[in-house]
């Protein structure tokens, strides 16, 4: 296990390609990725058994649920933080995915960097919520 990024991150993404290369990016910022989950079920059934820190999320997914919807049930039943992720630019999109709980949204193809902001800002939101020491609010 690294010891810098020892929080489980759980990648959603139905389009198998861009979910390798997104774990791909991760690995090689120290983070520890599980297997891609491609339906918002097996998001919401996984991330109840595996207990994920933080998860990236895609809007549009194989299955019933959206990733939206996915993501609000996510968030109410186990409180984990869902970073969303598309390939639209639709404002009304962001507005829905904030509602759920999730702590960004960002775009599919976005650099790496915002990616690993909004997960480092995801984990200090995790870490406070469960009473982690982190009291700054966040932004």
């Amino acid at each position: 296990m690294d010891e810098r990024f020892p929080e489980q991150i759980m990648v959603v993404e139905d389009e198998v390609l861009i979910g390798l290369m997104l774990t791909s990016k991760l690995k090689s910022h120290g983070y520890r990725v599980g297997d891609i989950v491609t339906t918002g079920e097996e998001a919401v059934e996984r991330a109840g058994l595996e207990k994920p820190s933080v998860i990236l999320m895609d809007v549009t997914l194989a299955g019933e649920l959206s990733g939206i919807d996915a993501a609000r049930q996510i968030h109410e039943a186990y409180g984990i933080p869902c970073i969303i992720f598309t390939g639209y630019d639709d404002k009304s999109l962001d507005e829905q995915a904030r509602q759920v709980g999730p702590v960004g949204v960002l775009a599919k193809m976005g650099p790496i960097a915002d990616i690993v902001a909004a997960i480092e800002q995801a984990l200090k939101y995790n870490r406070k919520e469960r009473g982690g020491g982190e009291t700054e609010e966040m932004k």
